[in-house]
């Protein structure tokens, strides 16, 4: 095992103090709760930070709100976009330090790191920049009666709803903090960052950086700590918009909160349990490629990856065999070494779950591969297969967000389309076929944000994302976004 060589800057960023980042700067408080950050590969704490108290989140609502009432307020569309743009220059600029800093925190691949988060992060600030200018409204022309010769004349306008609080989770921290930041910031609001106490680091970087590009003090905001710092951000009467990305239960509790506070606007962004189907006619080895890499990419903590797959009876066999041994021969060990093909899970709490599933799994399916722990430190278990018992099998219904996929057969495309669909999620679903005019047939009954042929998982920032049903609502992405983060004012005049 070779790892890659920790930079300069990463070994002294992780000795600093940290804490949240406001109005500009990095703050905490001596008294305040220091919470470990610990290393998936080890166990091992690598740094800590002080949680956020009550004073700093009313610094940094009150600090956010200012920044929106003023300098971003007089910062043209034009020069947004171009701040955005600087700033898309400084992570690719940093990326290295960026991506062992995420290594590090969440047990990501470093490969995967690097051209991945902080590559496309940087792709996404890019596009969210060309819309700084492009937020639009209309012009019409009313159909009221002229009763003394008057003429009417409508428009509409879109204005950025105000402070937006950004919960982040804590399997892609960079990349889904980065859509939050340049979605509000792109439409003109300011935001407030709440990382997941797992992994707080790289939000903390981003916003220095971000002061570093010449966004104005306040613009962004980092606040770091447990739970309750979102709670206290949706709770808060200045704060105008709530954008969550995280677990179903806790989603609904947000959105619950959310609308408890004056109804106060939300994009919920959640899991799923999410389908892909195998059809007769497929490559299998190809599907099995395509399997690994979708499902199996960062552990399977992936909230669109696929966990459930739907196989024709006809290949069943054959595929189950080929994606056992393709998955069995992985090489499984520390993120930070680039031939690793596998890594650790990304905390405690969640490995502690997923050997759950692992124990539920031994006594009632049947286990293809995997289905253990890898002896040793760190939170590193085997990609797992198992074959469900049915239709109705748990292991078909309960999001793992983990590395276990559940394959159940089926025979005919009605029967496959009524498997997929039964499900109380909705986020994200894929069809493998050669035969197109089968996958166009089928995508208009699948009950899903997103359809996926011969691929999985992959987002662009042109098309929009987002679940149906119990996977969220509102869209990211494309043009989608901003409806979420615009209010539309009407105007009509007589003349």
């Amino acid at each position: 095992m070779q790892n890659v060589t920790i930079t300069q800057f990463v070994q002294e960023y992780l000795a600093r103090r940290h804490g949240s980042f406001i109005n500009g700067k990095v703050v905490f408080d001596e008294s305040a709760a220091s919470i470990d950050i610990v290393n998936p590969a080890n166990g091992e704490p690598i740094s800590s930070f002080a949680a956020a108290t009550d004073a700093q989140v009313e610094e940094a609502v009150l600090g956010s709100r200012a920044a929106f009432e003023g300098v971003w307020a007089k910062t043209s569309p034009y020069q947004r976009g171009v701040l955005i743009n600087k700033l898309a220059d400084l992570i690719e600029a940093n990326t290295e330090d960026l991506a062992q800093l995420e290594c590090l925190c969440s047990g990501k691949a470093i490969n995967l790191a690097r051209g991945l988060e902080v590559a496309q992060s940087a792709v996404f600030l890019r596009y969210f920049a060309g819309w700084a200018t492009k937020i639009n409204g209309e012009t019409m022309t009313p159909s009221l009666p002229s009763m003394a010769g008057e003429s009417y004349m409508a428009y509409t306008t879109r204005e950025p709803v105000g402070v937006v609080a950004g919960i982040v989770p804590w399997n892609f921290p960079v990349m889904i903090g980065i859509w939050k930041i340049a979605s509000a910031l792109s439409t003109g609001c300011t935001v407030i960052l709440k990382p997941s106490e797992f992994t707080p680091l790289t939000l903390l970087r981003i916003a220095e950086l971000a002061i570093e590009a010449g966004i104005p003090a306040g613009v962004i905001n980092v606040l770091n700590g447990t739970g309750s710092i979102g709670q206290k951000l949706i709770a808060h009467p200045k704060v105008s918009k709530v954008s969550f990305t995280g677990s179903v239960p806790t989603g609904i509790a947000v959105g619950k909160a959310a609308m408890d506070a004056k109804l106060t606007r939300a994009t919920l962004e959640l899991g799923g349990k999410n389908p892909a189907a195998l059809l007769a006619d497929v490559d299998i080895d190809s599907a099995v490629q395509g399997i690994v890499y979708t499902a199996f990419s960062h552990q399977g903590q992936i909230c669109a990856a696929p966990e459930r797959l739907y196989v024709h009876r006809s290949i069943v066999q054959e595929f189950s065999k080929k994606l056992g041994e393709t998955l069995s021969s992985l090489k499984i060990g520390s993120p930070l070494d680039e031939t690793v093909q596998f890594g650790p899970l990304s905390n405690k709490p969640h490995f502690d779950k997923v050997l759950d599933f692992f124990s539920r799994a031994s006594v009632s399916n049947t286990i293809i591969c995997g289905g253990n722990a890898v002896p040793g430190p760190g939170y590193f278990v085997e990609p797992t297969v198992i074959l469900a018992n049915g239709a109705d099998d748990p292991f078909l219904r309960e999001e793992t967000f983990g590395p276990i996929v559940c394959i159940q057969p089926f025979d005919d495309e009605d029967e496959l389309v009524q498997l997929m669909n039964d499900s109380p999620y909705g986020l994200g679903a894929s069809i493998w076929t050669n035969n197109l005019s089968k996958a166009f047939t089928i995508i208009p009954k699948l009950e899903f944000g997103t359809v996926w042929v011969n691929m999985h998982t992959f987002l662009d920032p042109a098309v929009p994302f987002g679940g149906t049903k119990a996977s969220g609502i509102g869209r990211e992405f494309g043009s989608a976004f901003i409806d979420d983060y615009t209010e539309l004012k009407s105007v009509m005049i007589r003349y």
